[in-house]
């Protein structure tokens, strides 16, 4: 049976955190939490691993993982780029960032053979997760079926501020009928409410499943993306915080009948460093870890 593979996403420039939190260590040995990330995939059976990183920190970026994953795991580089896929179109002057996710994931066009997960390098999914992924990518996944790894609400908050979640609406059977963003969410008491606008509009049940940009996607998904990628550059290619987002994709893989979407739920906590405040949070999440034997102290040994 094939080894699924693993996409991470290490090009977006961090800007709420304001530095590359990609790369900085929480570990007891300056460990990433990729390197947890990619840890669990490795247990979890994956075989391969794809870095989306900016071409100006590959040196770097490589140097850092590639001795210690030597053996362990296939890894491929792709560099998301603002003029990969535009065509004959200019890129407007003022245009820093990167296109988003989804055009992320169609710079991996070339290295992409079949099913994959996608995940954020910065967000500690739980090994439970990968395991329940590759589970799926070797069992499930199809150009018809797709699948996103669903949090219980309540394991993905900060303490630090609001988050921004995909709430996954769901169809008697557990498929994926829409993902609402929910731009601001946060305890307020013993309730976890959501704002739109600058006032409160609604609570939301701790056990509500989010998305955490933990998908499962078939490979014919790059293929729907270029289409998509287009529409999106016709619209808005002049808008400058513009992006294009891999939840976008799915919508239109499911509301135009593409195929189905399955929330595979987990109970897995995650934790991320959305806000610097963050930090520490995740350093002692990840000390308590190794406390209790889920990692060794030092995790490449």
């Amino acid at each position: 049976m094939t080894q699924p593979t693993l996409v991470i996403l290490a090009a977006g420039m961090a800007s709420r955190y304001g530095g590359m939190k990609q790369v900085e260590g929480f570990g007891p040995n300056g460990e990433t939490i990729m390197d947890y990330s990619i840890y669990d995939a490795i247990k979890a059976g994956f075989g391969k691993v794809v870095f989306i990183i900016r071409e100006e920190f590959a040196e770097s970026f490589k140097a850092a993982f590639e001795p210690k994953l030597a053996g362990k795991i296939e890894t491929a580089y792709v560099y998301q780029k603002l003029e990969s896929f535009v065509g004959g179109r200019t890129i407007p002057a003022d245009r820093t960032k990167p296109w988003g996710t989804g055009h992320a994931l169609l710079c991996c066009k070339d290295v992409l053979t079949g099913p994959f997960a996608v995940i954020n390098a910065d967000d500690y999914y739980g090994a439970e997760s990968f395991v329940l992924a590759a589970n799926f990518l070797q069992n499930g996944c199809s150009d018809t079926v797709y699948a996103a790894i669903g949090y219980s609400l309540i394991n993905t908050l900060s303490e630090n501020g609001s988050v921004s979640r995909g709430v996954c609406e769901t169809d008697a059977d557990g498929n994926l009928v829409g993902i609402t963003e929910r731009t601001k969410i946060y305890k307020k008491g013993d309730e976890i409410v959501y704002e739109e606008e600058d006032a409160v509009k609604g609570t939301l049940p701790p056990t509500t499943k989010v998305g955490m940009n933990f998908y499962c996607l078939g490979g014919n998904f790059i293929t729907i993306s270029e289409g998509l990628f287009e529409q999106f550059l016709d619209t808005s290619i002049n808008v400058p915080k513009s992006e294009f987002y891999i939840p976008k994709i799915v919508d239109d893989f499911i509301r135009t009948g593409k195929g189905k979407v399955e929330v595979v739920p987990t109970d897995a906590k995650w934790f991320g460093v959305t806000y610097k405040e963050d930090a520490e949070g995740v350093r002692e999440s990840i000390k308590q870890l190794v406390e209790t034997g889920v990692y060794p102290a030092s995790l490449w040994a």
